[in-house]
């Protein structure tokens, strides 16, 4: 006796499937998805990580700086502020990012010598060749030539130090981290 092998029965996607073809043809096509589930005409707000930093996606440019500067919390957005502007004016034709969630301010073909972090109780300026500013900034790193300022609520900043260190590091050979 022989022996026969009942036939399956076809599927979508193998050949010869007339059924799947049909259903395919008279079905109306999917719009495509939403870049976003935001709804027109509102902006999303950034989502702040630990210490009120604002998660802000990797981009170059001042935009996405301007965007983590105005989703900073509180008396941070001004201060923010204000450090940007310390920054474009020290160092006309600066170049901006934001990278791991933090501005990032450099000279083109030189690397970046500065960067700024939200942390619970005040901001994290970066200097990434502090150790070669003078005078020195007051916070010591783990990282060898790293030097940080802290920038508290109620403290008053001493603007013309900051813009001499500003000045200093945009001198310097910056760091090529990305």
């Amino acid at each position: 006796m022989e022996r026969t092998t009942p036939k399956r029965p076809a599927r979508a996607g193998r050949p010869g499937d007339k059924t799947a073809a049909k259903r395919a043809a008279t079905k109306p096509a999917k719009p495509p998805k939403a870049a976003s589930k935001q709804r027109p005409g509102k902006s999303a707000k950034p989502k702040l990580l630990s210490g009120g930093n604002p998660q802000i996606a990797k981009a170059d440019g001042d935009a996405p700086v301007q965007d983590y500067i105005a989703a900073m919390p509180g008396w941070k957005r001004d201060a923010g502020r204000r450090l940007d502007a310390l920054v474009v004016r020290t160092v006309p034709g600066v170049r901006k990012a934001v990278r791991w969630n933090t501005p990032f301010y450099g000279v083109e073909g030189q690397g970046w010598f500065l960067a700024f972090h939200c942390i619970t109780k005040y901001i994290k300026v970066t200097f990434f060749r502090g150790t070669s500013l003078r005078p020195v900034p007051p916070v010591e790193s783990k990282i060898k030539n790293v030097r940080y300022f802290h920038i508290h609520e109620d403290d008053p900043v001493d603007e013309e130090l900051l813009a001499n260190w500003i000045r200093q590091a945009s001198d310097l050979p910056g760091e090529n981290c990305f």
